[in-house]
């Protein structure tokens, strides 16, 4: 099992899981994207996102969103690598801190991720919060990590290396499907913008 950065032909993969799952796609932009593989069958497992809000009067801010983990693969430590290849990418960006705007925070409290005021959070967040809370996560709540104090739990880090245990045979032929294209109609499934 590994993280790497996604790839433009997966974008369909992702908005359909994204879609699924629930999850924010506001500014939906692949390159922002990790996806977790699995090294022997080619399984993409997860994926998560990286979003850098860059404000006309301030500095950037690194806003950690829309981490997936796909059904068969929970409670294997997926989503937890995804999260630590993200909090890698901001520091190597030159971050100190990473934001995220979530219903999740037990989960992220693992990794460092502290529970911050609303009035601590930097402006483009702010908004985003009360929009995430209208739209796809009402009880959403802003956390904050320092990047240095990112930590994985050995528990995880151990269920990661295991991962691929135990897993059926998983077959990686890619359909028209995969790449966003409707087999009924032979039309496009998402408009991308191009």
């Amino acid at each position: 099992m590994y993280v790497r950065d996604a790839k433009n032909r997966e974008e369909v993969w992702l908005l359909d899981h994204i879609e699924a799952m629930g999850l924010d796609e506001t500014a939906f932009r692949s390159r922002d994207y990790v996806v977790a593989v699995d090294e022997a069958s080619g399984e993409k497992a997860g994926f998560g996102r990286i979003r850098i809000h860059k404000p006309d009067d301030g500095d950037p801010v690194c806003e950690l969103t829309s981490i997936g983990v796909l059904e068969g693969w929970r409670e294997q430590g997926v989503g937890a690598h995804v999260v630590e290849r993200l909090v890698e990418y901001a520091g190597d960006e030159g971050f100190d801190t990473v934001y995220t705007l979530t219903g999740e925070g037990s989960y992220l409290a693992q990794f460092g991720f502290r529970r911050i005021e609303s009035s601590e959070l930097p402006a483009p967040l702010r908004d985003r919060l009360a929009d995430k809370r209208e739209g796809v996560d009402p009880d959403a709540v802003p956390l904050a990590l320092e990047v240095e104090r990112f930590r994985m739990p050995d528990p995880l880090r151990e269920a990661f290396k295991r991962a691929p245990e135990a897993r059926d045979e998983v077959s990686t032929d890619e359909s028209a499907e995969d790449f966003g294209i409707d087999s009924e109609s032979a039309t496009y499934k998402y408009d991308t913008g191009r």
